[in-house]
Parts: structure tokens; C-alpha cells; sequence
């Protein structure tokens, strides 16, 4: 890949595109291109198609997504499932459309059903059904992997799917109400400390299992994918090492330094009981994790404590 290819990274405000961003920077990329959502809607056909017909991209990086935690996807379903629709749609018809040679397209582990054996291999994809907790959003992932894969079969073009495990880091979403598990426990036993080292009471029984992975190392493995030909369509990326949420709660307690008590409400649901990525694939290529869990924790509190100010609310990606 040029240093000079022009790259379209869409959601480049976003917590994995501004990760994306940084990282190609730093690798000497000069010719990064990205519009917020006050520029024009990703949702728009017709207004992603004249964006990509005038700026012909030779890569587009879909880091687009609107995303959140059970709780958003348990009250938005229609948003979920429609919207990420849209936003993928728009962006791989247009490249089609466009003669874009290389596209990459990321979603999430909850593509795999509910129940698949673990660790989650690629050709478990659909094979059972999903989790309903999130299977809008799923679905909606799904539909955009298999639409790059159609076009790899049909078109030859190097369109190619990566699937993150649980991903954390700077510029992460800590709005309480559409956050994911490991911000909305960051936020969480901050403010609990902050006000005399208070109980933190969390959801479900503390007992499934995760996997998680610091942004710049998801970054990396598209950088990783940007300049290599993949030989197959999909790709997990994760570290392939997992822990109960009760460990993790226990680590973001330790990096903020809250001593107060852990209250476990089993009323509220657990979601999928274990979620490992298989990430043989990738290591095989060439491409592993580099940031353990508390350093990748510790540096995502430091990035919070830094922006507390002024963290929002994020509903669809900047």
C-alpha cells in the first residue's frame, strides 16, 4: 500500500476510527480523508454516493457504526438493525459502484450465535441463533459480511470482513445509558470513589465470560489488513484470552482505586454466558494483541480522567 493511497475511514471521530486515524498518521499515511455525521449523513444514499464519486478513495476503512451496550440495544432494536444497515450499505455499494479496490469492514463477535463452541471460530457464523439481547445488531453485521463476501466472489475485489472482540479504550463511549460493560464500570467505580468510595452495584451474576482488546491494538490489526491481501473473507481479532466480568470488575476497581463494595444485581440479565475469539487465523498472518488488560484499562482511565469535562453522550458515530 502507497503512503499516498487516499483512505476514506467513515466513523473517523469514533473511538476505533480516531484510533485508525492516529495510527496510519504515525505510519506515514499522508492522504487520510474523513467527513463527521454535521457533514453529511452516512444514512443518505444519495449523499454517500456523491461523496465517494467525488473524492474516488482507493480504500475505505468502515469503522461507521451505531453502536451500544444491552441496554440500548434491548430499547432501539429498529435503530439498530436499520441504521447500521444503511451506514454499510451505502458505503460498500458505493465502493462497488465507485471501482474501490479495497474495502474493510468491521463489526463484532456477536455475529456468532449465542451458544457456539468456544473459542468462536469464523465457520461458526451462522450455524445457531444469536443472543437476543443484541441480535439487531448482529443481523445487521452479518448482512454487511456477507455482502463483502458476495462481492469478493463475484467481483474479485479485496473486500474484507474483521470481527473485534469487546473493544475498549480512549475516546470510548462512558454515557451510562448506551455504554458498553467496561467504560460504564470505569465511570462507575470513579464516581463511587469520588463520593466516599460508595457500593457500585453492576449488572447480572458476575459469572460470564469476556474477552477484551484495547483500540489501538484493534487499529493495528486494520492497518495489518490494509497492507496485506487477506486470503479469506472474514477475520476474528481479539487477544484469545478471556476473564468473568467479576474479574474485570475487580481490575477497574484496582486501577481507579475504589474500596468500597461490589453489589451483584442477578435480577438484570448476564447476556451470551462466554464470548472467546479464536484468533488463530490472524496470528497465523502475522498479526497479535500487544496491550495487556490493566495497562489498556489504566490508559483508558487516564484518557477519562483528562476528558470528564466534556465526555458526551455518543448515539450514532461522529
Amino acid at each position: 500500500m502507497q503512503k499516498d493511497a487516499k483512505i476514506y475511514i467513515a466513523g473517523h471521530n469514533g473511538m476505533v476510527g480516531s484510533a485508525i486515524w492516529r495510527i496510519l498518521s504515525d505510519k506515514g499515511y499522508t492522504n487520510l480523508i474523513g467527513r463527521s455525521s454535521k457533514e453529511f449523513d452516512l444514512r443518505n444514499q444519495q449523499a454517500v454516493s456523491e461523496f465517494l464519486a467525488q473524492e474516488k478513495p482507493d480504500v475505505i476503512i468502515d469503522a461507521a457504526a451505531r453502536v451500544g451496550g444491552i441496554l440500548a440495544n434491548n430499547d432501539y432494536p429498529y435503530q439498530f438493525l436499520m441504521e447500521n444497515m444503511l451506514i454499510q450499505n451505502n458505503l460498500i455499494d458505493g465502493a462497488l459502484k465507485n471501482d474501490v479496490d479495497k474495502f474493510i469492514f468491521l463489526g463484532s463477535s456477536c455475529i456468532y450465535p449465542k451458544f457456539a463452541p468456544q473459542p468462536l471460530k469464523e465457520e461458526y457464523l451462522l450455524t445457531d441463533t444469536l443472543e437476543p439481547t443484541n441480535e439487531w445488531y448482529a443481523i445487521a453485521k452479518i448482512t454487511g459480511v456477507k455482502t463483502c463476501q458476495a462481492i469478493r466472489k463475484q467481483y474479485g475485489k479485496d473486500y474484507v470482513s474483521l470481527m473485534p472482540t469487546n473493544l475498549y479504550g480512549t475516546r470510548d463511549n462512558f454515557d451510562l445509558n448506551t455504554s458498553h460493560v467496561l467504560p460504564a464500570m470505569i465511570r462507575k467505580f470513579h464516581e463511587a470513589k469520588e463520593n466516599g468510595n460508595a457500593p457500585v452495584t453492576l449488572w447480572g451474576s458476575g459469572t460470564p465470560m469476556r474477552e477484551f482488546l484495547f483500540v489501538d491494538d484493534m487499529a493495528e490489526a486494520v492497518v495489518f489488513a490494509l497492507e496485506n491481501e487477506l486470503p479469506e473473507y472474514l477475520y476474528n481479532i481479539g487477544t484469545g484470552v478471556d476473564l468473568t466480568i467479576k474479574e474485570l470488575a475487580e481490575t477497574i476497581q484496582k486501577v481507579t482505586g475504589h474500596t468500597g463494595e461490589i453489589i451483584w444485581d442477578s435480577e438484570k440479565p448476564d447476556g451470551t454466558p462466554r464470548k472467546l475469539m479464536d484468533v488463530s487465523k490472524m496470528h497465523n498472518l502475522g498479526w497479535q494483541h500487544k496491550i495487556d488488560l490493566e495497562k489498556g484499562i489504566g490508559l483508558t482511565y487516564s484518557w477519562f480522567l483528562e476528558n470528564i469535562d466534556s465526555l458526551k453522550k455518543i448515539t450514532l458515530t461522529e
